[in-house]
């Protein structure tokens, strides 16, 4: 592909990236009540808030970790596969419910492994791992310096810059016409699959510092019944 087109091409998906995870930071939040009845029901963690994780087995909570991204990514799979058929006409589409399913997934990775997003600070916190599982570093001591309704906004551009480049090639391949369907759910299972594996590291690596640091005798590793 000529070097012009895949700068446009990358603009678009920075461009499509901004504006889908504004609207998730906007719009699209985990209630993290009906979660933990999903945790209870389908997982059959024995918790009644989500600091009773760090009394399940680390292990378990990664198995429960891998479960919720496969899950997302067959979603994002579904969905690449009907906006594929339009090739670049529905990019920016797609992009706004991939950044949806992708953020939906990395809040309920962070309530899994123990951390709640209720004050600005937690969110700002939950927008850190999202930049860690799109390759970006983010430093706290730039959200020390601001505040979140500034921060927050500049870690979405981060990101979006970031994530363009990282799949600007392989998301080329929708101007294929006839392989568009497949190549956008092949696409967009890999973008969330890499993105859910890092953050599901991201957050499982403050688990156990946090582990780490609450009382001997107030842990135990016995795994969930029926686990």
């Amino acid at each position: 592909m000529p070097i012009d087109r895949k700068s446009w091409l990358r603009r678009r998906v920075e461009q499509g990236l901004v504006r889908g995870l504004t609207h998730a930071y906007e719009a699209v939040k985990v209630r993290p009540d009906k979660f933990l009845i999903q945790l209870r029901a389908a997982y059959d963690l024995p918790i009644t808030g989500f600091q009773g994780v760090y009394t399940v087995d680390v292990g378990y909570l990664d198995q429960v970790a891998g479960s919720l991204v496969r899950s997302s990514t067959k979603m994002a799979a579904v969905q690449g596969a009907g906006f594929g058929l339009g090739g670049l006409l529905t990019l920016v589409p797609d992009l706004g419910l991939l950044s949806a399913i992708t953020m939906r997934m990395i809040q309920k990775l962070s309530l899994l492994y123990g951390f709640e997003f209720n004050t600005d600070e937690e969110m700002a916190d939950l927008w850190i791992a999202a930049a860690s599982a799109a390759g970006v570093d983010i430093s706290r001591e730039l959200l020390e310096k601001e505040v979140v309704n500034r921060f927050i906004p500049r870690v979405i551009q981060r990101i979006a810059a970031q994530a363009s480049g990282e799949v600007v090639e392989k998301w080329a391949g929708r101007l294929i016409p006839v392989a568009s369907s497949l190549i956008g759910a092949g696409l967009n299972y890999y973008f969330v699959r890499t993105w859910g594996r890092r953050a599901a590291a991201h957050f499982r690596e403050k688990h156990v510092e946090r582990r780490r640091a609450i009382p001997r005798g107030e842990t135990y590793s016995t795994l969930p019944s029926g686990s």
